[in-house]
């Protein structure tokens, strides 16, 4: 489960697929010195994405995957 404590690297080792949602919410910098110093908030603050919406989409793949259900 992802939370928004966890920082960067943390969230990438549950699952390195989560990559592609972080890219695609406007977080480039997933190899930066930073993604292992700030949580996933600070991080969302400074790229101005909404943490609660991210951890949401980030946790509803991981389940959606440990189900076997994949979107059309």
């Amino acid at each position: 489960m992802v939370t928004k404590e966890m920082n960067i690297q943390e969230i990438l080792s549950l699952d390195p697929d989560l990559a592609q949602i972080l890219m695609a919410s406007g977080m480039h910098c997933l190899g930066c010195v930073m993604s292992f110093a700030e949580n996933l908030e600070q991080a969302c603050a400074v790229h101005g994405i909404d943490a609660d919406e991210l951890v949401d989409v980030l946790n509803g793949y991981l389940e959606n995957k440990a189900t076997g259900f994949t979107e059309a």
